[in-house]
């Protein structure tokens, strides 16, 4: 007898857990590469397209590589505009320096200090370990207009100086050790207050130092790069600056009143000044009077933790209800994919229906995740924005059964990260009972689709699944002489299936899996006839000591701090995320009856924009 004659030997797939789809044509297979924690994405991302690039040569016929999510786009294109802008901000503190100074050579002593001080700052970024990115970068585009400050002042004290010499000795010229003298008088006048100026400029940044968690790690760079720019400022204020005034500071310095646009200012500003002079009292009170009126608008400002930002990519992170089967996935995949890619912005449409079941980041089915990759900006429809954009997608995908959220790549993975919530605001709704717990997040559900802002909702069913539930008797296990062991490794067995040996093809091995065919295994009356044989030798069905039938249970479970919960994923969109919860926070407390033992509460973004 072989195994052939009692068994069906053939090839089968694993269990389905994940699906991924490309541009609403059809199934693909996909792959996620993930940076090493501290590493420079640029560098690895370079890296990683180099080796792609040596693979699409020894890819068989037919088959190719399309890279669906690329952030070295993003990190080029926002260093490059930041290093432009920082150009033109450089360009336009030299114009003004020469405009009101009014003297070539004095305002290059500004000019020149300008850059010093930013390549000061970048020696201590590069020794530091700081890359240059957004924040880095920003720190110093702060810091250039400040930086220049000290050096206008020491240059204008240094005319005045100059100016009164040549008052005193209208005969003679001013050289030599008097000229190195005049410069001194006038640096030694300002310099040490203008050296503290700057360390207190310096030092207002200290408590973006003490920052914690991701606001932290998002404004450090910043704070630690216009530190450095402002301390080298300071220091190049009391030495280098002196220098360069008593090097270029020479000859025939003009009167600052000759300057037409010295004398348009003072023109309009002598008028006002003598206005307020003349009323002191009249200018405090319009003063209070702006402050009062300032505090109105003030208190109903919205509050976000962060802008806005537009990643030139997105992400379409919908939810299904559970019980979803692959099949069904599968088609609601490829149904999205398709009516997103009809929108002319479009140029890739990468979907992913759950997840292999990895430590990393495992999935449900009925978890979607599509990359949308659009083409560049100058392809757009004249006037199309990334908020319309967004907008006409939400209106093209509307799938009975999909909440959709609509968020940037980055963003997603940040929130994720910081509070396990995918959408912008999560309602967790704690408890013991699931079933309390399910229908307190309906009602959650319900309440926050009529907040003003919100442009979606989805509560996690907690309820609806199904299980094929085997119940041992034990005494009538022990009546056979079997213990639950016994018949539990026979269930697994019988159902899940056994490993009883591997094959090898070539480089990949394969399980051997033995386990009773389908029509056993989805048929109940079925399963209640499995055969099972007792130590005597006789023959007895499951049904026979245990009791095997159809149960509803939890699709999932979650829980946090040792409590079961359920969450409300609530995206926004057109409001201010602080006002949003604001609205939320007061419905809920006042529609949603909680049991005994239960509690609410909020997560998402705005946790940082509170702390």
């Amino acid at each position: 007898v072989t195994l052939g004659d009692v068994a069906h030997i053939q090839l089968g797939p694993e269990m389905r857990r994940g699906i991924s789809e490309l541009d609403g044509e059809g199934e693909v297979v996909g792959g996620v590469v993930i940076l090493r924690s501290g590493k420079n994405a640029r560098e690895t991302i370079a890296a990683v397209q180099t080796k792609l690039d040596e693979l699409k040569a020894s890819l068989p016929q037919g088959v190719e590589i399309v890279t669906t999510y690329d952030r070295s786009k993003l990190i080029d294109s926002a260093v490059e505009n930041l290093t432009h802008k920082l150009i033109e901000e450089f360009i336009v503190v030299a114009l003004v320096c020469a405009i009101f100074l009014w003297h070539l050579r004095s305002s290059l002593v500004a000019i020149v200090s300008l850059p010093i001080g930013i390549l000061i700052a970048f020696v201590i970024m590069q020794r530091q370990g700081i890359n240059a990115n957004i924040m880095s970068l920003g720190g110093i585009a702060i810091a250039i207009g400040a930086m220049v400050d000290a050096a206008i002042v020491m240059i204008e004290n240094a005319h005045k100086h100059i100016e009164a010499w040549h008052k005193r000795h209208p005969d003679s010229t001013l050289k030599g050790q008097e000229h190195w003298k005049v410069i001194t008088d006038a640096a030694v006048e300002v310099g040490p207050a203008l050296f503290f100026s700057l360390l207190i400029i310096t030092l207002s940044f200290i408590p973006v130092f003490t920052l914690e968690a991701q606001e932290g790690r998002l404004f450090g760079p910043l704070a630690f790069t216009k530190t450095y720019a402002m301390a080298a400022a300071a220091g190049l204020s009391v030495t280098l600056v002196p220098v360069l005034m008593g090097y270029w500071i020479r000859g025939k310095i003009p009167d600052e009143h000759r300057n037409p646009l010295n004398r348009g200012l003072i023109w309009i500003y002598k008028p006002a000044l003598d206005a307020v002079l003349r009323w002191p009292k009249m200018t405090l009170l319009v003063a209070v009077l702006v402050f009062l009126t300032g505090l109105w608008p003030a208190s109903r400002l919205g509050g976000e933790f962060l802008p806005p930002l537009d990643e030139g990519d997105l992400l379409y992170m919908p939810t299904a209800l559970p019980g979803l089967s692959a099949q069904k996935a599968s088609e609601l995949l490829q149904q999205t994919d398709r009516l997103i890619k009809t929108v002319p912005e479009v140029a890739h449409v990468f979907g992913k229906a759950g997840r292999a079941d990895t430590a990393t980041d495992p999935a449900p089915l009925e978890m979607f995740e599509t990359t949308i990759q659009f083409k560049p900006k100058d392809q757009w429809r004249p006037g199309m924005t990334p908020d319309k954009l967004v907008e006409e997608l939400d209106r093209t995908v509307q799938v009975p059964g999909l909440a959709n959220l609509w968020i940037p790549p980055i963003r997603n993975r940040i929130d994720m990260l910081a509070t396990g919530i995918k959408s912008p605001i999560g309602v967790k709704v704690y408890g013991t009972d699931l079933a309390q717990i399910d229908k307190a997040t309906q009602a959650v559900e319900k309440i926050a689709k009529t907040v003003p802002g919100v442009s979606s909702a989805l509560a996690e069913r907690l309820t609806g699944g199904r299980y094929i539930d085997v119940d041992i008797d034990r005494v009538a296990a022990a009546r056979y002489g079997l213990n639950i062991a016994d018949v539990q490794s026979i269930v697994a067995g019988a159902i899940g299936g056994q490993t009883i040996g591997e094959t090898v093809e070539g480089l990949a091995r394969y399980p051997i899996n033995l386990r009773y065919g389908r029509e056993w295994r989805d048929s109940i009356s079925d399963l209640r006839n499995l055969p099972i044989y007792t130590p005597q030798g006789s023959q007895i069905t499951l049904g026979t000591v245990a009791k095997v039938q159809v149960t509803d249970g939890p699709p999932m479970l979650k829980s946090e701090n040792a409590r079961l919960s359920g969450w409300v994923y609530v995206d926004v969109r057109g409001r201010d995320m602080a006002a949003v919860v604001g609205d939320l926070r007061e419905k809920i407390s006042k529609g949603v009856q909680l049991e005994s033992g239960m509690s609410i509460s909020y997560s998402g973004q705005f946790e940082f924009m509170e702390r």
